[in-house]
């Protein structure tokens, strides 16, 4: 992935809010490697997050972090199990908040992330949102199975069963004695 001249290891931890107070972007990049439940769901702890955070704060009076984060992420091929390259946008759309309860008082473009006073891990809060935006399944766009293992052979006849209730029929139909 081509990084610009500009993009550095972003830092694992930073003041949200001193950020947002302050303005602060940030730009870089987070090796694949350091993110421990990315790794586990998917195949290879190689490659890069490209991140990009705006921090700032809105005409609510909230502390907000807006940006995206975006990998190529290799995942199992739910058809030929074999990896499969899947690129992963996310659109990050933060408040920073205390708790619970002024986490249900945001608005509903945002959601909370809930931190204590002091700094933040900010691979924690990416690595979350890009956990979130994985897809349900993955598999490869071309196809890459042969198309004869989608059917099971050659079609089933389906022998009709004489009616048990036939005879009964006939005795119905027939005229009394």
């Amino acid at each position: 992935m081509f990084k610009p001249p500009s993009y550095k290891i972003l830092p694992r931890q930073g003041d949200p809010r001193k950020f947002a107070q302050h303005g602060v972007t940030l730009e870089g990049y987070i090796p694949v490697s350091e993110l421990n439940r990315i790794v586990d769901a998917t195949e290879s702890s190689e490659g890069e997050v490209t991140v990009n955070l705006e921090f700032t704060v809105s005409e609510e009076r909230k502390k907000v972090i807006t940006g995206t984060a975006g990998a190529e992420l290799s995942l199992v091929c739910q058809r030929c199990l074999e990896p499969v390259i899947v690129p992963i946008e996310s659109t990050i759309s933060l408040a920073v908040v205390w708790d619970e309860e002024e986490a249900s008082n945001l608005p509903k473009h945002l959601d909370p992330w809930i931190t204590g006073e002091g700094v933040a891990d900010l691979y924690e809060m990416i690595e979350e949102e890009l956990l979130l935006s994985l897809p349900a399944v993955a598999y490869h766009q071309e196809s890459c199975l042969d198309g004869d293992l989608y059917s099971s052979g050659r079609p089933v006849e389906v022998k009709k069963e004489k009616n048990p209730f036939q005879v009964l029929e006939q005795l119905k139909s027939s005229p009394k004695s």
